[in-house]
Formats: structure tokens, sequence, C-alpha cells
């Protein structure tokens, strides 16, 4: 055979003659093995897994209680020009005292009374036993909440942090000491308003005598230790006694949830689905995509929306702190301790690693568990799952929510409604919208859902927990 005679292509890169068909020539006759399309973002979703979802005909679901009075704190906020720190007026009204007054240059007044101080890390704010003369508002930092205990050692009742009020009751019951010493653990910032000048406002301004007269009438109403209307009873008696007559009074003005949603519009080309169908269904894989985008969202708005998302309905009593920063078994044993029948917790992973490290720093070993097939840490037996939809603050913080579930317990569930229209999975429809002039096929994809916390205590919170250290 000749130089002219062989075809430059069948040579290969050493100079020799190729004696067979090329792999990049046969490709052309086989069908390659291919995967489904890949995502990144999908999670395991442990919240839309573990709750109990309730259905909703009606498209609301109602939470009677029984009647609570609004005694308990809210949080204030603040603002500062520079190093000067500034309670927001209207911000006042979130204090138990002043809940629900609207006299806006009587806030502004008490506003300004309030007077600034600053604690360095150790240092006693109020002395349990001393005259109780002022209301504090902690604008920055952490403080212990300490009484003298039985064996003279001084015992933590409390830990008070951004926001949190004390010494209210000075005003509204005549307190005249305090009954705990407030000592910061970190430096902290503290607006305090003597109560001198809080009853001199109040001779002044009838619309604040009439609130502060009010809210004394809420606190004279029999009520138990979780501000609920009292039943009355009694208990012991052995002798012919006449019993108390009583009766369970309702809330009057009981929340509704109504369904919230997420939706897309989904838009195919005709010709790709017509076309290039095989092996895989495109439109199939288009939805499939689309779904689990839309579920990872509704675990997001489950969360954090602020109407309904679990970490903005949290009751402010079940909010508590780290006692040092990262979180430690003693936070988690705290959480537990403050509900019956605790189920699991949910933690962003990173949250998740702090927790770990400080159980190895302790030398403390926690055994994981297995929930539906997959091993997952846990805390004395409570599984700790991850979730990356809690959000990391920029000051590198995040939170922990345990979780009381089930409508049986009183505690948190999810809602939602199947049986719609076009439903492809529970409670989320695919619906055909036509095609536009372009060929182009529309799908409406909608995803029905919201969550509820039947009663404050199935949801407890771990705040501003250090993830970093």
């Amino acid at each position: 055979m000749t130089d002219a005679l062989i075809r430059p292509d069948l040579v290969q890169e050493n100079g020799q003659l190729q004696m067979s068909l090329s792999t990049k020539g046969a490709r052309n006759l086989a069908t390659t093995t291919k995967t489904p399309p890949q995502m990144q973002g999908i999670t395991p979703r442990w919240l839309l897994q573990m709750l109990p979802w309730v259905q909703v005909k009606g498209g609301a679901y109602r939470v009677n209680r029984r009647l609570t009075y609004d005694v308990g704190n809210g949080r204030v906020s603040f603002t500062n020009t520079g190093a000067q720190v500034r309670v927001i007026p209207q911000a006042l009204c979130e204090l138990s005292l002043l809940r629900g007054f609207e006299d806006i240059e009587v806030l502004n007044a008490l506003a300004d009374r309030f007077v600034q101080q600053e604690f360095a890390p150790g240092e006693v704010i109020v002395q349990e036993g001393q005259p109780a003369n002022q209301v504090l508002l902690i604008a920055h930092g952490k403080v212990n909440k300490l009484k003298a205990g039985k064996y003279e050692a001084e015992a933590l009742r409390d830990i008070l942090a951004d926001g949190d009020c004390f010494g209210g009751e000075a005003i509204v019951l005549s307190q005249e000491t305090w009954e705990v010493s407030l000592k910061a653990i970190t430096r902290c910032i503290v607006l305090s308003l003597p109560v001198q000048a809080f009853r001199e406002l109040m001779n002044q301004s009838e619309a604040l005598q009439t609130q502060v007269d009010r809210f004394r009438a809420i606190l004279s109403k029999p009520q138990d230790r979780h501000n609920q209307a009292a039943i009355a009873m009694t208990a012991g008696h052995s002798q012919e006694t006449e019993l108390p007559r009583t009766f369970v009074d309702y809330d009057l003005s009981p929340r509704e949830y109504e369904l919230s949603l997420a939706q897309t519009i989904l838009r195919v080309n005709t010709r790709v689905a017509d076309l290039y169908n095989e092996p895989m269904n495109q439109t199939e894989q288009q939805l499939r995509l689309t779904i689990e985008a839309l579920r990872e969202r509704q675990e997001y708005e489950m969360l954090n929306n602020r109407d309904f998302g679990l970490l903005h309905n949290a009751d402010l009593k079940q909010r508590i702190f780290t006692r040092t920063g990262p979180p430690t078994p003693d936070d988690f044993d705290e959480l537990l301790s403050r509900r019956r029948k605790s189920h699991f917790f949910l933690a962003h992973p990173r949250a998740i690693a702090a927790f770990s490290r400080e159980c190895n720093r302790r030398g403390i070993y926690s055994p994981s568990t297995e929930v539906n097939g997959k091993i997952v840490p846990a805390w004395r037996n409570y599984p700790i799952f991850p979730c990356n939809k809690i959000p990391i603050t920029k000051e590198g913080t995040s939170s922990i929510l345990i979780f009381r579930t089930g409508e049986e317990n009183q505690g948190v569930i999810g809602l939602h409604k199947t049986g719609i229209p076009d439903e492809y999975q529970p409670s989320l429809s695919v619906r055909f919208s036509g095609i536009n002039e372009k060929a182009i096929a529309s799908y409406l994809v909608t995803a029905y859902y919201s969550a509820v916390i039947l009663i404050p205590d199935a949801l407890g919170i771990l705040e501003d927990v250090e993830i970093g250290r």
C-alpha cells in the first residue's frame, strides 16, 4: 500500500495505521447511559416529613383556646445615633403595661425619660433586696437573673437579652424591693426609667392613668400560672362543703389560619415535548425539578413567613437564650424541661456541628438514632434534624427549635388540602394553562400549606446560638 492510498483520518497519533473502528466513531451508533436532570439545593426537608398534616376543608383553620389574659411581656426595639441609644416610642406598646396604648405624645414623653447606662461583664445591675425604683430595658447584651438559693449560692432563674423588660411590677404592684438580682454576662446597654418619673407623667395624662387601671384590673382577675381564666374548684374536703360554681371561659377572638400558597408557571416548548421525549419524558422531568424547588420554598415559608412562620410565631415565654453562647447540653436540657412530650429538635447543620463540638469538649457522647431509615444525631434519644432554612445572622448566630407535634398532643401541625382539582401530589396541583402563539405550553404549579402552633408550649426556641466559636 502506497502512502498516497493511506487515509489521513486512519493514522493514529503515534503514526501507526488504525486497525479497528475508533471509540469516537462507535459512539455515533451507541445509546448513551444518562441520568435524569440533577439539581443542587434539594434537602431532606425534615420539617415537612415530621409534621402531622391536617386536612383543611374550608381553606381556613380556627384555633379555639381558653380565655387568656394578655399580661406577658413583649420585646421592644431601639434606635441609636452613634453610641446614644433610644427606645422607639411605638415599641413601648410591646410591654404588658402599655399593650394597646395609642397616645403617641405620651409614648414619646416616656421614651425621653429613659436614661442610658452601660455595664461591664460581671457587674451587678440591680441587687436582690434593694429598693425597686426603676423599669429596665435591655437594649444590648445578655443578663443573668439570679436569686439567693437555699444553700447560699445564687441560683440562675432566667436569662434576659436584647429587647427584654424588667421591673414593670414596681409600677403596677407598688413593689418595694427587688426579688432577684440582675448581673451582666456580656457588655450591656440598659435603659432605665425611674418609677417616680413614670408616676409624674401618669398624673399629667388621664389616658395613661386609665391604661394602668385597666392593667391592674386584668391582674386582679382569677387566673392560673398560664394567665388563663381560672376554673374554680375545691379539693381535700371530708364533710359537706358548698362547692364553687364555675365555667370554662373561651377566647372570643380565636385566631384563624388561612392556607398560604407557593406558585409558579412552568413553560415547555411543544416541539421539545413532541420530538425529544425519549428516553425521558421532558415535561415530567421539568415538573419534577419545579416541584422540588416549590417544596423547598414551602419549608422556608413555614419557618420564616412573618404571618404564620414558626420562627416568628413562637411564644416569647418559650424563647430562651444560651448560657454562654454556643449550644450546650445544658441548653438542650433547658429546652426539654419547658414542655411535655417533646418529639424532635430542628437546627441548622452548622448549629448541630457547634453542639457536637460542645459535647466533644465536655467528653460527652450522644448516640445517634435512626428515623425513616436514616441516621441522624440525637440528644437524650430525641432526634436533631438538620434544616438549612433556619437563618444565620450576620453576627454568626442561629436558632434551634424543639417540637411537640400533633392535634392530639396540642402540638405543632401542618395544614393542607387534598383532593383539589388537577392534584399531582397531596395539596399540590399542576394545571394546564394553554399554548401561546409561540407554541409554548404553560402549566400552573401550586402548593397550598400553612403551619399552626396549637398552644404556646408546643414549640420552643433556643435563640442567639453562636455557631462559630
